[in-house]
């Protein structure tokens, strides 16, 4: 579980291609601090699973699921990535409940400076829309963020000078993709009601509401 409050921005060292998978190289300082084999580390909002590491940097393995719901196979040497290890247990919660899974990807269509924020708009498939609404939580390439605008085909965010300093987004272009983890409370909201629905359906074909039950 993560938090989506970024440590640090690494950078890719070596891409290994692997057929439709990949091992990763990064290049960190901070996440090595106290990294042991099997930590998860979270890059660009990816929980990723730590298979080697030395003083500087630390290698994982993308599975191709992985690379299919991630912007992660357009990444080359030097590519920077946000990066924040595990939540522990003691550890405060600075962001909102993330799990590293990500939904799909985004792609930026706008930036624009206003006063101390930056607007970025992001394009999105409709499907990852039912879970984004004003003022509600996404995780954009890891970082923990609120939605300040929804519309038909994306939605806003307004970036405030330290999150656009100190992460990668910062960095990104127009037309660049970015990954998504959509909240995960709505996510699981969709699924309770969803089940209710069925289940209150089933019951009406089988008779259950009308005059005699």
């Amino acid at each position: 579980m993560f938090t989506g409050i970024v440590e640090e921005i690494g950078s890719v060292k070596a891409v290994k291609r692997n057929g439709p998978s990949l091992r990763l190289v990064l290049s960190a300082v901070k996440v090595l601090d106290d990294v042991k084999l099997g930590d998860s580390i979270a890059v660009n909002g990816i929980c990723l699973t730590v298979t080697t590491f030395d003083d500087a940097t630390f290698s994982v393995d993308v599975m191709p699921e992985t690379l299919k719901a991630s912007s992660l196979d357009g990444v080359k040497p030097g590519t920077p990535v946000n990066l924040e290890r595990a939540m522990p247990a003691n550890g405060r919660f600075g962001g909102h409940f993330v799990s590293g899974h990500v939904d799909g990807v985004g792609r930026i269509t706008k930036k624009r400076p206003l006063a101390n924020a930056v607007y970025v708009d992001i394009q999105c498939d409709r499907a990852l829309l039912s879970y984004i609404v004003p003022k509600g939580s996404i995780c954009v390439d890891g970082t923990s963020l609120t939605v300040f605008d929804v519309s038909e085909r994306g939605f806003t965010l307004s970036l405030i000078p330290h999150t656009y300093s100190e992460t990668v987004l910062g960095m990104k272009q127009t037309g660049d993709l970015v990954n998504l983890e959509c909240d995960l409370l709505a996510k699981y909201m969709e699924k309770v009601v969803g089940q209710s629905k069925m289940t209150l359906e089933s019951l009406a074909e089988q008779g259950y509401g009308k005059a005699g039950w």
